[in-house]
C-alpha cells in the first residue's frame, strides 16, 4: 500500500527544553509551537490543509498587490490573481511549494527552495529558512534570500503565524503592540493614505489593554525597539497569566495585525501577527521594497517565545 502523505508534506519536529515545534515541507511553514504542552500558536493539525495562511512564509512579497499589477524598471507586470474575491495577488509565490531539508538537528532545521520565474515575477531567488529552538529563548527564525538572476529583483517577505494565549477567543486577551503608526486600507486591503499616528486611535495598544471586540486587519510601523534593535509584541491572558510574544529584528519594519474576523472558520481564535519587510501593495508603491541586485543576498530574523 502506498503510504499516505499529510496535506502539508513532511513533518519535522523540533524539541528543546519545554519547547516543541513542528515545521512542514509545504511552504516550509510553522505548523505548531508549544511550551510545556501549551500552544503558543493557533496552528493546524497534521491531517489538515493550512487555512488562513497559518504559519506560512510570504515571499517574494507579503500581503496584497492590487489587481496583481505593478511596474518595475519601465516594465508593466501582471501577477496571477490568487485572491479573486478582492482581485489581488496575495502572499507571494512559495507558500504551497515543497521545500528541501538542507540541515537537520534535534532542535534545528534548515529548509530551502529555488524560486524560478513566474508570470509577473521573472526572477530567480535562492531561499532558505533556518528554524532554531532554544530551551531558554524559544523559537528563532532566520530567512536568507539570494538573487541568482541577471537582473535586479524587487523583494519583500513576511510570515503569517497566529498567536494564542490559550483562550477560546482573543477577545479577553491583552495586547501590547510597540508601534507608533498604523496604515489605513480600503475594503480590499489596499493602502490609500500614509500611515497615521496611533495616539488616540482605537488601535493604540502601546500600553497593554484588552482587545475586546476590536477588529484589526492593518499594518503597523514605527516600531519601538530595545537596545538590540528588537521590537516585541505580546498577547496575554490576564486570568491565567499565559502569554505568547513575537519579536522582530531591525530589518523588519512592519507588523500586520489580523484579528480573523472574516475567516470562514476559527474566527478570532488566534491573533494573526505578521512580521513584514514592507507594507501591503509594496510591489506597486515601492515603499520599503528591497531591490536585490544580481548576486546580492538579504537576511532577517524574528522569533516566538513565552
Amino acid at each position: 500500500m502506498t503510504p499516505r502523505v499529510p496535506p502539508s508534506g513532511g513533518q519535522f519536529e523540533l524539541a528543546a527544553g519545554d519547547y516543541r515545534a513542528v515545521v512542514v515541507e509545504v511552504g516550509a511553514g510553522l505548523r505548531c509551537l508549544e511550551y510545556q504542552e501549551r500552544a503558543l500558536l493557533d496552528g493546524y493539525g497534521a491531517e489538515e490543509i493550512c487555512e488562513g495562511a497559518r504559519g506560512q512564509l510570504l515571499i517574494p512579497w507579503p500581503n496584497r498587490v492590487e489587481d496583481g499589477r505593478y511596474r518595475f524598471e519601465g516594465s508593466d507586470r501582471q501577477l496571477s490573481i490568487s485572491e479573486p474575491e478582492r482581485n489581488c495577488a496575495i502572499h507571494g509565490l512559495v507558500r504551497w511549494v515543497p521545500w528541501t531539508v538542507l540541515e537537520r538537528e534535534q532542535a534545528r532545521i534548515v529548509l530551502g527552495t529555488r524560486l524560478h520565474p513566474h508570470p509577473g515575477y521573472p526572477h530567480v531567488l535562492d531561499l532558505r529558512i533556518d528554524y532554531r529552538l532554544n530551551a531558554d529563548a524559544g523559537l528563532e527564525m532566520q530567512l536568507g534570500a539570494v538573487n541568482l538572476g541577471a537582473d535586479p529583483a524587487p523583494f519583500g517577505f513576511g510570515m503569517h503565524p497566529y498567536l494564542t494565549a490559550g483562550t477560546s477567543t482573543i477577545d479577553s486577551c491583552e495586547l501590547e503592540l510597540p508601534a507608533d503608526r498604523w496604515l489605513p486600507t480600503d475594503d480590499r486591503g489596499i493602502p490609500r493614505s500614509s500611515p497615521l499616528p496611533l495616539l488616540g486611535s482605537e488601535f493604540d495598544f502601546r500600553s497593554p489593554r484588552q482587545l475586546g471586540g476590536t477588529e484589526i486587519d492593518f499594518a503597523f510601523c514605527d516600531l519601538r525597539r530595545d537596545d538590540h534593535g528588537r521590537a516585541t509584541l505580546t498577547l496575554r491572558d490576564p486570568e491565567s497569566g499565559h502569554a505568547s510574544s513575537l519579536w522582530v529584528d531591525s530589518s523588519i519594519g512592519w507588523i500586520e495585525i489580523f484579528t480573523g474576523d472574516h475567516l470562514p472558520s476559527r474566527r478570532r481564535e488566534g491573533l494573526g501577527v505578521e512580521p513584514m519587510s514592507c507594507p501591503p501593495n509594496a510591489l506597486a508603491s515601492g515603499e520599503d521594497l528591497l531591490i536585490l541586485q544580481p548576486g546580492e543576498s538579504h537576511t532577517a530574523a524574528w522569533g516566538i517565545s513565552v
